[in-house]
């Protein structure tokens, strides 16, 4: 099934009002986690792949 960029974009919306009004109430976890999941399955997740994969690997590279 493929996901719109419109469900992406609300979900991302309601997690970054969740996050400004530091909830952390039983909704905004499930919206935290929805976000994620549904994010996964565009066609940015390779990028956002990329990007966690490039930051813990600069991460690693100050500790050495």
């Amino acid at each position: 099934m493929p996901v719109t960029v419109s469900l992406i974009a609300i979900l991302g919306l309601l997690l970054f009002v969740a996050i400004k009004l530091r909830s952390a109430t039983t909704g905004a976890v499930i919206i935290a986690i929805l976000f994620g999941f549904y994010l996964s399955r565009t066609g940015a997740a390779p990028s956002v792949d990329d990007t966690v994969r490039s930051i813990t690997d600069a991460i690693t590279e100050i500790g050495n």
